[in-house]
């Protein structure tokens, strides 16, 4: 099995696409707009979108996703998240108005999207994948998740700031090999990555000093153009752990 990295950008730009993981060609972690490079054969194949929030950077490209393999669904691709995320989709996307409500097209018996909803602390058996959610610190409810093989762990925060949710379910794991953790701003814009709920190389320092397990580092969500920069520092600032930056195009292997 491998995860493969769509998107892992805090912006959009010239090759530059916002978060989206695809894992086994039929799940998805959040949904943005990297996944607008796959191919229709390959976006038919998705069977389950995992949400980590709202917003619009990790959600933009599900109701286009739908939309363009509509007459390809056979049977409902399941969108995965807390409910106050998908209350916000329901409410704010697929209402009609920004979006047509494929939940009940073209049937309200036979839609080509349902939703599931899933809180902390559960996990869901895809197979020989098992992911669960985990409860992080954004500006709004936000998870990140953790997927599990027989041989190996990945965690990913999806976006969050200083918190003491993530790290203890992480600690209680019994491997590690993987972490995929949000570096949005420089140390010079630390207020700023506080009032917006994200980390900074100080910030993220300090929050991986509370992690137990020698995981392999990949830092995302890097602000265009400060990519070089937040990668320097986190070097700098983070003494506990290996630290390199994640690239769209990027294969783990589970």
């Amino acid at each position: 099995m491998e995860l493969r990295v769509l998107g892992c950008s805090g912006g959009i730009g010239e090759q530059l696409r916002t978060t989206s993981l695809l894992l086994n060609s039929e799940v998805l972690i959040d949904a943005g707009t990297g996944l607008g490079d796959l191919t229709l054969q390959e976006m038919s194949c998705i069977r389950h979108v995992f949400l980590t929030h709202s917003h619009l950077d990790h959600v933009a490209g599900l109701p286009l996703l739908i939309d363009s393999i509509f007459d390809r669904i056979k049977t409902p691709i399941v969108i995965h998240a807390q409910p106050p995320t998908l209350k916000a989709i329901q409410d704010h996307i697929f209402n009609n108005a920004i979006w047509p409500d494929f939940s009940v097209l073209p049937t309200r018996h036979q839609p080509v999207l349902c939703y599931d909803t899933l809180k902390p602390g559960e996990s869901i058996q895809l197979g020989e994948l098992s992911l669960t959610m985990v409860e992080v610190k954004h500006v709004v409810p936000a998870v990140g998740y953790i997927m599990q093989t027989a041989n190996h762990t990945v965690a990913f925060t999806g976006d969050t700031s200083t918190n003491d949710t993530f790290w203890p379910v992480l600690n209680k794991l019994d491997r590690l090999d993987t972490l995929i953790v949000e570096a949005a701003f420089t140390n010079n814009d630390i207020n700023l990555s506080r009032q917006a709920g994200h980390y900074c190389p100080s910030t993220l320092a300090a929050d991986l000093a509370k992690l137990k397990h020698p995981a392999k580092i990949y830092l995302s969500h890097h602000k265009p153009g400060a990519e070089t920069r937040i990668l320097a520092e986190c070097q700098q600032e983070i003494t506990t752990h290996q630290v390199d930056s994640l690239h769209g195009g990027q294969i783990i292997q589970l």
